[in-house]
């Protein structure tokens, strides 16, 4: 019976797909760091000697003598959607607190911390200038000053500006502002340079450093990729996990791009200046454990007696996607849909049009399961025409079974000249299937990727979609559902496939009992859909 086969093949197909997606998350092949340069220049290494930049080891760079004797502060930095602290020592983004997201959706009181200097999940963003003349250049271990401990944003603006200030020798003075906007989790980093006596030439570079993830009640089923990330034009988005930064040193001599640790819904990322050639680089230090993801951008020339500026972005919160892509080409691809996302980017956008409708996302993939079935009711109404035929046919089936016995040849041929005199195709099932088991894939990963959804509520006892159904209904729903279904196509001939699917409904019951709730809905919503419309179909074929 070949639609029980194809619907079999489907199914194990797509368990086969989630272990083989969590399979690349974990032991997927790494990509092979190299160094690219542009013809006539030098190595990304000779020009900009790493020495200089202190990657994966905060006391790398020994600290000027005029700031030995200083310690360091943190400024606190309180916006509408992040709560920050900043270290004196470099200007370091050493804390950062998501206002408007929290841990779990039980406690929302307790706000998500993105970024932290604590020795679990050690996770903070450095940045730094770097000059060949020493003692002219603030490194991410350079002591700035600060003019308050509090910066808050109040009501009726939209920016803080944050200056540090530094002086070196030969009159070299540095104003170091971090710039936070409303509603923005883009932070602006500029370098005002005034020389001095004699021209400054340098650069700036930016580093995420973190610690392995320590995770609280995962979820095995929504494991997502965590770790870096390197983009540009020419290399497009590349992964460096945790193990391809201990293993060997990333080099990339690029122009533009940027570089990110991400995470499941959020993100930390450098945004260098447009229009530069930068290096990318990774370290690892195995002392302390911590995995170093960085760039520095190309030298600029300001002349004595001036002031130049050099100018970054830092985003540091959720992965919200219609912003993403306002902030920086390719930045929405840390939403990782992988090879779909031709097909989720589209059903994401959908997503979102009905929720801005009914401003619950409950519905809102209610009302997209409706749309992915209007668009393939034909392709559905094929699949189901043929399985009532076959249905219909079944009982004198079931007799040439008994009249050839283990003749399978002769049983073969008769079925197939049934089938001709009948106008049944067999296979008439495969393509719909085929066709959705893209769109079904996609769809998994757009629910299971947008933070947009997280810990939304829907009704009743579902007041989180991103999580699994405490009272396990919908599950119970998803594998009643199945169990139709199953009753009105024919049954399979092969005890084998009999047996087989009378597990499933029970084995998928269990199985999506864990997945998240907004999943196992859209998953209930199709079937309700797909049995009403085969239910229909059938009594046609088989009242004609």
């Amino acid at each position: 019976m070949g639609n029980h086969r194809v619907l079999l093949y489907f199914t194990l197909f797509f368990i086969i797909y989630m272990i083989w997606a969590q399979w690349q998350i974990e032991y997927g092949p790494k990509p092979e760091p190299v160094v690219v340069t542009q013809a006539g220049e030098k190595p990304a290494t000779e020009r900009i000697p790493l020495a200089d930049v202190a990657v994966g080891n905060e006391q790398s760079t020994p600290l000027q003598a005029n700031e030995a004797a200083v310690t360091s502060e943190r400024i606190q930095i309180i916006t509408d959607v992040i709560d920050v602290e900043i270290d004196t020592k470099g200007g370091d983004f050493r804390r950062v607190v998501l206002r408007k997201y929290s841990v779990t959706a039980d406690a929302p009181e307790e706000k998500l911390i993105l970024l932290t200097d604590a020795e679990i999940n050690y996770h903070v963003a450095q940045s730094g200038l770097v000059s060949a003349n020493k003692g002219t250049a603030p490194s991410h271990n350079a002591i700035y000053r600060s003019e308050q401990s509090v910066y808050r944003l109040a009501e009726g603006k939209d920016v803080i500006d944050v200056p540090l200030y530094w002086e070196g020798e030969n009159g070299v003075k540095i104003k170091k502002v971090l710039t936070f906007r409303r509603n923005d989790y883009v932070v602006d980093v500029n370098y005002y340079i005034t020389s001095g006596q004699q021209n400054w030439s340098g650069s700036d570079y930016m580093q995420i450093t973190r610690s392995r993830p320590v995770e609280i009640n995962g979820n095995a089923f929504i494991r997502t990729y965590t770790g870096g990330v390197v983009y540009n034009d020419e290399i497009k988005y590349e992964k460096y996990d945790f193990d391809d930064i201990a293993d060997e040193n990333l080099n990339y001599q690029l122009t533009d791009g940027w570089l990110a640790m991400i995470q499941h819904y959020f993100l930390a990322a450098w945004l260098p200046e447009s229009g530069k050639d930068n290096l990318y680089f990774s370290r690892y230090n195995r002392v302390k454990d911590h995995y170093t993801l960085g760039t520095r951008t190309s030298a600029v020339t300001i002349e004595a007696g001036q002031t130049g500026e050099i100018t970054s972005r830092f985003v540091v919160g959720p992965k919200l996607q219609n912003k993403l892509e306002e902030i920086a080409p390719g930045l929405d691809l840390t939403v990782d849909y992988g090879v779909l996302t031709i097909f989720a980017k589209p059903l994401f956008w959908l997503l979102d049009f009905f929720h801005g409708i009914f401003e619950n996302w409950g519905w809102a993939i209610i009302f997209l399961t409706i749309t992915v079935k209007a668009v393939f009711y034909k392709l559905s109404e094929m699949s189901y025409r043929s399985m009532a035929r076959m249905r219909k046919v079944a009982p004198r089936i079931q007799k040439m079974k008994e009249q050839f016995g283990d003749d399978r040849q002769a049983m073969s041929k008769a079925m197939m000249d049934m089938y001709k005199r009948e106008k049944i195709n067999p296979m008439g099932g495969c393509l719909p299937i085929l066709v959705q088991m893209p769109v079904f894939i996609s769809l998994y990963w757009v629910l299971l990727e947008s933070v947009e959804m997280r810990h939304a509520p829907f009704v009743l006892w579902l007041t989180n979609l991103t999580d699994k159904d405490p009272y396990f209904v919908l599950p119970v729903l998803m594998g009643i559902s199945m169990f139709i279904q199953q009753k009105l196509n024919p049954a399979p001939i092969d005890p084998i496939q009999q047996k087989v699917f009378q597990i499933m409904p029970f084995a998928f019951t269990i199985m999506f009992a864990f997945f998240p709730s907004g999943l196992v809905l859209y998953w209930v919503v199709n079937n309700i859909l797909s049995i009403t419309q085969q239910y229909i179909i059938t009594k046609r074929i088989e009242n004609s």
